[in-house]
């Protein structure tokens, strides 16, 4: 067997493993949530009437689902990683630990320490404390979210000696301190766009499934097999949320879930040398935020709505358009934006 035969192997094989092990501990999780009372909480009448109209029925829905997937993520990169010593070393079991500090150390620990704000964040929001009983301030979660960047941007500067940013069919430019801030801004970019895409059964998954999807492909054909790995793990735990989170969900994602994988997604997108092409990639985050910064100029600079609701999906809600269909359509265009953009980074490769 050759060496791209077994890493093939060994990112489809972890998927599944990841597949069925979160699928196996899903309705422990629900049961848990649905005990501690951690349901969703919708916002009022007053401060957002079309939404609470909209989603009045899903109040009480379990949140923090995302835990089920940075949960077996963590669980089974700690597993192999313990293992393999116990090992023969000629054992492909000994070789399937995927966890290495040049590629998976830092999205692994990126991802759980924003996961654990986002739980912090959204447990905050159900008991009603913060904010207006909301939670953390926005103010509060850009300055945490940007620190956690931040310690991201020293990784790459001091462990991984990295200041090399692509710009597509251009070239490398060494860029110096200039790369902690455009760092910084994917990162905290990455993770707000996929925290607005949380809105609808199923869509944030979908959608993060296809990016994480994309940067699979980006990463094995660079070479970078244990962030391939990595991705496919979490691709396999998506999945198994998918299949709880479908309409009507049994739980929602939630902020551990929604800022913390939008987090790691920016980190890979760093890694792989390819940010750049993230805003194709991820093209449904991209235009729920834009959708989101166009409804507030516009009622700041004009004191109009131009949607009657946001993120953009939200709106379509409004519009009469069924969720699933929403949802599905999404899905759709972040499939072919994900395809789009993995052959314009390996096109670019070639040339």
């Amino acid at each position: 067997m050759t060496l791209e035969s077994f890493e093939i192997v060994r990112v489809l094989l972890l998927s599944a493993v990841a597949f069925v092990v979160a699928f196996a501990w899903a309705p422990l999780l629900i049961r848990l949530l649905q005990k501690w009372k951690m349901g969703k909480v919708i916002r009022t009448q007053r401060d957002a009437p079309i939404f609470a109209k909209l989603h009045e029925k899903k109040r009480g829905t379990p949140t923090m689902g995302g835990i089920l997937i940075w949960g077996t993520v963590l669980v089974l990169a700690l597993v192999f990683y313990h293992l393999a010593p116990f090992l023969p070393e000629s054992s492909i079991w000994s070789r399937l630990n995927f966890l290495s500090r040049s590629e998976t150390l830092l999205p692994l620990g990126a991802l759980v320490a924003s996961a654990i704000v986002g739980f912090i964040d959204d447990y905050y929001n159900v008991r009603g404390i913060g904010s207006k009983g909301g939670g953390l301030r926005m103010r509060h979660r850009i300055l945490i979210y940007t620190a956690i960047a931040v310690v991201g941007a020293w990784w790459f500067r001091v462990k991984l000696d990295w200041d090399l940013l692509h710009i597509p069919f251009v070239g490398d430019f060494n860029v110096g301190l200039w790369y902690v801030p455009f760092f910084i801004l994917v990162i905290v970019a990455t993770a707000f766009s996929v925290n607005e895409s949380d809105g609808l059964d199923g869509l944030a998954g979908g959608t993060l499934l296809t990016s994480f999807g994309a940067y699979a492909v980006i990463a094995f054909a660079q070479g970078r097999y244990d962030l391939a790995v990595f991705c496919g793990v979490i691709l396999g735990a998506l999945l198994a949320f998918l299949w709880f989170n479908i309409h009507p969900a049994r739980f929602f994602m939630g902020d551990t879930g929604a800022m913390s994988l939008g987090v790691t997604l920016g980190i890979v997108a760093m890694l792989t040398n390819s940010a750049i092409f993230l805003p194709i990639i991820g093209f449904v985050f991209v235009l729920e935020s834009l959708s989101v910064i166009a409804q507030i100029s516009m009622r700041k600079l004009f004191h109009v709505r131009l949607f009657r609701s946001s993120p953009i999906h939200h709106h379509l809600e409004a519009i009469g358009w069924p969720e699933p269909q929403i949802v599905m359509r999404m899905w759709v265009i972040s499939m072919i934006a994900a395809a789009v953009g993995v052959s314009l980074v390996l096109l670019d490769a070639l040339l």
